[in-house]
């Protein structure tokens, strides 16, 4: 460029410097110091001039990616904008368009590092409200993928063939599994031990079971398995239904996962007046002895890609210790190689029926 047009713009340049200076404490972060403000613009000028300066051969520097720098240079750029002269063509635009060139790639230099700026984010004092945002921001669509999905199916919108509820279950099912694991997170952020029903309630044991049958079945019948369900003699009982449906539905859906031929069961024992055991019962391959010692670990890493996990996170499972120890059980597992069995024992009184008709 012409020396005369290539000094006008340096001046430019100088001056838009002295102008961010100026005001540079409106934008200081991480308590940066007047001096440091002058250091960075200082940095910057000189960064924009070796990029738009012919080329001798020499190395170009980095600059150094931080937020201050981000900030300066995006007011060093408005600021130069701004003491450019009206007139343009020729020559002129020539070398505005190279400094504009070189503040661009600056910007692009200057661009954080994403993926650390995530990891920061995710280990810093806010990382546990940032994880329960994102949760929420997907159970809230899920939430409506299931009404649609349970709205098709029972033929509310039209007549569906069998193939379409067949569907429709399945991406109902697989639509709850994204919701149960968003809520999940949301849950462990909460300690993974709040009951919805605070105080027990009268319910149906009978009910809470086909119910889950109901909503894995269309993953049944997609692997060709059986889903049993076992209620106990007496089914009007008091305790916390909320709770114990979303603990059979993630123990329901794993036994699922893990079962390729034959069945899955989900029942309810008697043992004296109130006592209730409560278990799900598969007939697949077994957890190996490996995965047994960090099986309700939540945030556990599998080995292998077909290593037993109750899920990629652990989330589910951890979730389910802490439901059924807030309602005074213990989960435990019996495993071999003709199947899993998870179960618990609650105290569940049980109550007339007639008081079911009054809850």
């Amino acid at each position: 460029m012409p020396e005369v047009i290539a000094s006008s713009l340096r001046s430019v340049l100088d001056e838009a410097a002295k102008r961010v200076v100026a005001n540079g404490g409106t934008v200081r972060e991480d308590a940066a110091s007047p001096e440091e403000v002058v250091s960075v613009v200082a940095e910057l000028v000189g960064l924009v001039e070796s990029r738009v300066a012919p080329d001798d051969g020499s190395r170009v520097a980095t600059p150094r990616k931080t937020r201050l720098g981000r900030r300066l240079l995006d007011m060093l750029r408005r600021e130069f904008v701004r003491g450019c002269p009206t007139r343009s063509g020729g020559s002129d635009e020539s070398a505005l368009l190279g400094y504009l060139n070189a503040f661009e790639e600056l910007g692009v230099l200057l661009e954080p590092a994403w993926d650390q700026r995530f990891t920061d984010r995710i280990s810093g004092p806010d990382g546990l409200e940032l994880v329960v945002e994102v949760a929420h921001d997907l159970r809230s669509p899920l939430t409506s993928i299931l009404f649609l999905a349970e709205t098709l199916q029972r033929g509310r919108s039209g007549p569906v063939s069998p193939l379409q509820q067949r569907q429709l279950g399945l991406i109902y099912s697989a639509a709850f599994g994204l919701s149960s694991a968003a809520s999940d997170v949301i849950e462990l952020a909460r300690g993974g031990d709040r009951l919805v029903d605070l105080e027990p309630l009268p319910f149906s044991v009978a009910d809470i079971l086909e119910s889950v049958r109901d909503i894995v079945q269309p993953i049944a019948e997609e692997k060709g398995l059986t889903v049993r369900v076992a209620p106990p003699r007496q089914n009007a009982r008091i305790g916390h239904p909320v709770a114990l449906s979303r603990i059979l539905l993630n123990l329901t859906t794993n036994a699922l996962k893990f079962t390729d031929d034959g069945y899955v069961e989900v029942g309810a024992a008697e043992f004296g007046a109130s006592a209730v055991e409560i278990s799900v019962r598969d007939t697949g391959r077994g957890i190996p002895p490996a995965s047994m010692a960090m099986l309700f670990e939540p945030f556990r890493r599998r080995q292998k890609d077909r290593d037993y996990a109750f899920s990629g996170s652990g989330l589910g499972l951890s979730i389910c210790r802490k439901l059924v120890e807030a309602m005074n059980g213990e989960l435990k597992v019996e495993t071999g190689p003709a199947g899993t069995r998870f179960f618990f024992t609650l105290d569940l009184p049980p109550v007339d029926p007639g008081a079911m008709l009054g809850s």
